[in-house]
This record gives C-alpha cells, sequence and structure tokens, in this order.
C-alpha cells in the first residue's frame, strides 16, 4: 500500500559551516603547512564534492608535533585537575554551543544523515568532555592507587566512521589524566578534528596539549612507531591494529585497541517483534553500518523466523535514503569509494556461495557512494557474510532453536565486541550475556553509548576499555 502522505524535502542549510579552501596541520597551537608540501582533498561522500585540500603530514611533522606535546607536557601535567577540568569544561561548552555547525560538517565530509549527527553523534561528544572534566581532580579516588600519574604523550589515530566522537573517546581522558596528545584523524574525514583544533584555541588550551596531523596511513605509522610517545591508542581496522601490536612490542608503550567486530543481535520467541525489529534496524543500518559494534548477524529464534521477516521487511521498505543533509534521511552515503568496493566484493561473495539477497525496492543517487540496505537469509556460519566484518549496510539473518545454540553461534566469530539479546526474562538475559564473549552487551536494545559505561572487545576486536572510570586507566602509569 503506497504511503498517503509523502515527505517533503527538508534540508538542513549549509550555510552554518563556513569551510575554508585549504587546511594545515595543527602543531603547537598554530596551523602549518606539512614540511614537504603535501597536501590531499577530502571529499563529500554523498556528491564527491571536493570540500577543502589538507596538508598531508609526514615523519618530520609527526616528530614537529611530537616534541611539541612533550614540551607542554611538564606544566600541563602540573596543572591541578581542578584547572585541567575547567578547559575541559569550556571545550565541552564551545562544543554544545556550535553543534549545529558540526553537525553539517561532519555530514558533509563522512555521509552519514543529519539526523544522526545532530541527535547522536554531537550530545555525545559533549558529553564525553563534559564527563571526563569531573574526574580530572578525582583521579586519587579512581581506584587506581592514591597518586596515579599522567604517561606523557598520547599518540591516537582514529578512524573515519565517527570522526568527531571517536577523537572525543581519545582525547578527553588523555588531557583529563595530565598527558598530552598528538591525534592523527582519517583520511577521509579530517575536517571535524580541524574544527575541533580551533575550538582547543577558543577554549584558550595552552599551546602543544592538542597537536592534530591529518595524513594517511604513514602518517600513523610514524607517530606509533616514535620513540618519545608514551601511549598509544588506535581504533581501526583488525589487520591494522595487529601492525600496531607488532610495532609497540618489546617499547615500553602503553597500547589500547578498538578493532574489528561481527556483532550477534540474538531474538528469542518472546521478545517484542516490533520492539525488537527497531533494535535490528539501528543495530545495522546506523551510520549505514559502517559501525565496529554492529549487529551484522541476526539470529532468529527458528518458531518466530518467518514472521520477523516479513515485519523487519516491511521496516526496510520505509526507510529513506539519499542526501544525508536532509532530516528526513535515515540512510545516508558510504564513506568512500574504496569502502563501496569492499562491501559489493563482499556482498558478491555471499550471493555466489548461495546466500539469498534482498533489499527493498531502492533508487539510489547518480553521484556519491551508495549502497542500498540488504538483507541475506539462508546463511549458514560457514559464509563469508557470516563471518567477515562488511562495514556497510549489509545484515545475515541466521535461526537457532535453543538458547545454548544461540550462544555457541554468537561465540563462533573470531571477534568480540558486541552482541544484543531480545527476550522478556531477565533471568534469561543475565544468563545470556554471562556466556557471550563481548565486551558491550545490550538487552532490548542495541547501539546505546554513554560515557559513564566502558566499551571495548575481546579476542580480534581488541584490548583496553575505552569509556567511563576504566577508560582513565590507558591514560595512567599505575
Amino acid at each position: 500500500m503506497a504511503s498517503l502522505f509523502e515527505y517533503a524535502p527538508a534540508p538542513e542549510s549549509r550555510s552554518v559551516v563556513d569551510i575554508a579552501p585549504s587546511y594545515g596541520l595543527f602543531i603547537d597551537g598554530e596551523f602549518t603547512e606539512a614540511a614537504d608540501g603535501k597536501v590531499f582533498k577530502t571529499v563529500s561522500p554523498s556528491s564527491e564534492e571536493v570540500l577543502s585540500e589538507v596538508a598531508r603530514a609526514g615523519a618530520e611533522d609527526v616528530d614537529r608535533a611530537v616534541r611539541a606535546a612533550r614540551k607542554a607536557f611538564e606544566k600541563w601535567s602540573a596543572l591541578p585537575g581542578s584547572e585541567r577540568a575547567k578547559y575541559l569544561f569550556r571545550i565541552a561548552r564551545i562544543i554544545q554551543e556550535r553543534s549545529r555547525e558540526l553537525a553539517v560538517l561532519e555530514t558533509l565530509d563522512n555521509g552519514k544523515p543529519i539526523r544522526e549527527t545532530r541527535d547522536a553523534d554531537l550530545p555525545l561528544v559533549a558529553a564525553h568532555f563534559f564527563y571526563y572534566a569531573g574526574w580530572a581532580d578525582k583521579l586519587d579516588h579512581a581506584g587506581f592507587g592514591a597518586d596515579p600519574r599522567p604517561l606523557g604523550v598520547a599518540g591516537q589515530v582514529i578512524p573515519w566512521n565517527f570522526p568527531l566522537l571517536m577523537l572525543a573517546w581519545k582525547i578527553a581522558p588523555a588531557l583529563a589524566t595530565g598527558n598530552t596528545v598528538v591525534l592523527k584523524p582519517a583520511e577521509t574525514t579530517p575536517l571535524s578534528a580541524l574544527f575541533f583544533a580551533d575550538i582547543c584555541r577558543q577554549a584558550g588550551l595552552p599551546k602543544g596539549v592538542v597537536n592534530i596531523l591529518p595524513g594517511y596511513g604513514d602518517a600513523g605509522a610514524a607517530l606509533v612507531a616514535h620513540p618519545d610517545v608514551n601511549k598509544v591508542a588506535f581504533t581501526g581496522s583488525t589487520a591494522v591494529g595487529k601492525e600496531i601490536a607488532k610495532t609497540v612490542a618489546g617499547t615500553r608503550k602503553k597500547l589500547t585497541l578498538e578493532l574489528g567486530g561481527k556483532g550477534a543481535n540474538i531474538v528469542f520467541d518472546d521478545a517484542p517483534i516490533d520492539q525488537a525489529v527497531e533494535g535490528i534496524v539501528s543495530g545495522i543500518f546506523f551510520n549505514q553500518g559502517q559501525v565496529c559494534c554492529a549487529g551484522s548477524r541476526l539470529l532468529v529464534q527458528e518458531s518466530i523466523h518467518d514472521e520477523l521477516l516479513d515485519s523487519l521487511k516491511r521496516r526496510l521498505s520505509t526507510l529513506r535514503l539519499g542526501d544525508p543533509l536532509d532530516k528526513n534521511t535515515d540512510i545516508g552515503a558510504i564513506n568512500s569509494a574504496e569502502q563501496l568496493a569492499r562491501i559489493t566484493t563482499l556482498v558478491e561473495r555471499g550471493e555466489a556461495e548461495g546466500a539469498e539477497r534482498w533489499s527493498p525496492e531502492c533508487e539510489l543517487p547518480t553521484s556519491g557512494f551508495w549502497f542500498a540496505p540488504t538483507l541475506f537469509t539462508n546463511v549458514t556460519q560457514a559464509h563469508t557474510v557470516a563471518r567477515d566484518e562488511i562495514f556497510g549496510p549489509v545484515l545475515s539473518v541466521l535461526t537457532f532453536r535453543t538458547p545454548d545454540e544461540a550462544v555457541a553461534k554468537a561465540n563462533n566469530t573470531p571477534y568480540g565486541l558486541s552482541a544484543g539479546i531480545w527476550t522478556e526474562k531477565g533471568s534469561r538475559i543475565l544468563a545470556m550475556a554471562s556466556k557471550l564473549r563481548a565486551g558491550v552487551v545490550w538487552s532490548n536494545t542495541f547501539n546505546k553509548f554513554d560515557p559513564t559505561s566502558p566499551f571495548g572487545g575481546y579476542k580480534e576486536s581488541g584490548f583496553g576499555r575505552e569509556g567511563g572510570r576504566h577508560g582513565l586507566e590507558a591514560y595512567l602509569d599505575v
């Protein structure tokens, strides 16, 4: 049945953000050119329009930034926690004041819908700075000893799927604990980190405390390997995480890795179907499935498989794909041509292996990088789409009969980042959660985040925790 009402376009204005034609590296409180003069372009995934030209950091720039951070560390770490907290509070308030501007910027540079950047990303970014500001003068009471000390210079490498939020996850606890930072944003999404550099200046943050180095993998590798970096924090692919672990091995650097995932979303026969469907949709189609903790494997109890699948297909048929700046858009653009090619290859392999592919009727824009929301049924645990992290809007559906079978299938993965359980029985939730090898287990919801709650994985999903009191430990000498 056709809808009685059509959505009128509701685009957010681009005029709220002023993107300069070019940006430098942010080192020691100043924007500067790369030592070798190299630059690269950042494009909008929804239109392939060039947004700006950005300086590309190399090894010499990494060294300059680390030296600036080392110099700033002496005074920054000596400040009372209450004084560091003032800077963090100030940054949080400026982020709130500039949230509309930053949301539009993130949508343009990343491709995700404005509804997500405005309602999820930016409120969480501010919340992380507020939260860790509260910890800055209470470190003696965090459970890590009477006088925990900062480590020194933190080298941080973040991905493109949540550019500003991953920055907040890394920088807020580092500053609260008295460390200084050199951060490398992803090459496809450097702009919000560069705007954050401007926020640091606006907040009066001392020079050298935060340094931002846009660049490619070589810059990240140089930062990880730099001998004067005391702590490395990385969020990204498992393959790169393994290389970083090899580089850091044998040094005294502290390391946290938050890597890939293949989360299981488990729906029992007593689950509220409509609520579960909404959770499944947010679990895998939020941010176009480009989420390390996405619920990309749906495990459905056999007796409700057909009913749930019918309901899920109806719901997917109502999702709106298109202009990410339109407030009605549910599914935005894939972040890059490279990521779109990876998704396409894995989906084609799933079809070739015999899984049954389904997508709702969906008109894809002619420019930009797009992929329709996709379901795979008749999936076995041997299928590539049930084992490999696709990092796109692709859901694999498997079935189970008993709780033990659900646990066995959910844990049958090299990853261990997230899981979801849908049932009305609290005892079943607790029993299942204790057996699932996942760092985060959601019950009757999915993809809910809070700065007070630790996040991280098991196995090839990495180690260490970010967020909450636990997130302080990685930045302290304890």
